[in-house]
């Protein structure tokens, strides 16, 4: 047996052919819908990578076959951040009206603090009554809704595969059931409404709102980064930031984490909060992504307990990244 075979290495032309081809196709694709962006370059090269490395180093008698379990392991995430992306070609408002002041008036009237005898949205509120302190915590709780996620799958990738997939499968599954409510209802955030009022403006570009307080507070332009590369500003219903954290404290409840769910609770609850300090979602809309997130967990959980198929699926899967 040759070293590339004891390493668990598969690399043939095939291989080659397959992952060039695709990775081809996809920077071909993505400048043709969304244009090119050097991100989607470095998403190609880390790909190729971690899928190749095992065949370079194969000879050296090291053994590198972890970075292609990995990566497959992890394309979960990228498919999902592939459609993501490209949602900007397809922008919701082109096939369905945006919402924009009944879910103002709603919020307001389900949710509504009389302040100085005006009724206000609780984003207005906090608005008015923001401090240094609440800024800077909801800065370090919204820079943690994707880290502690990819970071909680991370984990479980060592420690337990077929939680790894369980988790992932269900956190792409809760995105896919929030973007078809994104084209059904598309709405616009709160901070839409202080900059623009009730009129529908398509080309609106992406906001900080009330992130932009820490960004100053620390001359930063880390949420400024971020916003700018949004892929719809009306999108926030539901609020999938609130969704992440409850899958995440899921599967940590679920796999019996112990004293990281203490730390799991406190970000679910600080995202919330943020979401609704910063202007970026009513709490209409937090509330729609906790339940998208439940929703989501219990049509994985069906599908694993009830269909076949799927379950075969996941074994294969696991076989692969084993």
């Amino acid at each position: 047996m040759d070293n590339a075979t004891a390493n668990g290495s598969k690399f043939n032309v095939k291989s080659i052919i397959v992952v060039f081809a695709i990775s081809i196709a996809y920077l071909l694709i993505s400048k043709w819908l969304v244009g090119y962006k050097t991100d989607q370059l470095f998403l190609i090269v880390i790909f190729n990578v971690c899928f190749f490395l095992p065949d370079i180093t194969a000879l050296t008698g090291f053994d590198s076959s972890i970075t292609r379990k990995f990566i497959l392991g992890f394309s979960i995430f990228i498919v999902y951040w592939i459609i993501f992306d490209y949602m900007k070609a397809f922008p919701n408002y082109n096939y369905n009206t945006v919402h924009i002041a009944d879910l103002y008036n709603a919020e307001k009237h389900i949710f509504g603090i009389t302040y100085n005898g005006k009724l206000l949205t609780p984003n207005e509120y906090w608005r008015i009554n923001g401090n240094t302190f609440l800024d800077i915590s909801a800065g370090i709780f919204y820079l943690c809704w994707i880290p502690v996620p990819l970071a909680f799958a991370g984990f479980l990738f060592f420690w337990n595969r077929k939680q790894f997939l369980y988790f992932s499968l269900t956190f792409v599954l809760i995105n896919f059931l929030g973007f078809i409510v994104y084209y059904l209802y598309p709405a616009a955030p709160p901070w839409y409404v202080e900059y623009h009022g009730f009129d529908f403006h398509a080309a609106t570009k992406g906001n900080t709102a009330g992130l932009a307080k820490f960004d100053n507070y620390f001359h930063a332009g880390i949420f400024k980064s971020i916003y700018s590369k949004g892929s719809n500003v009306f999108a926030a219903m539901p609020s999938l930031h609130s969704s992440y954290p409850v899958v995440v404290l899921y599967y940590g409840l679920k796999n019996r984490l112990r004293w990281a769910n203490v730390f799991f609770v406190i970000v679910m609850l600080g995202i919330w909060f943020t979401a609704v300090y910063a202007s970026h979602h009513y709490i209409l809309d937090v509330l729609a992504g906790i339940i998208c997130a439940v929703t989501g967990i219990t049509i994985f959980n069906i599908l694993v307990s009830r269909v076949k198929l799927f379950r075969e699926f996941i074994g294969k899967y696991e076989e692969s990244i084993r």
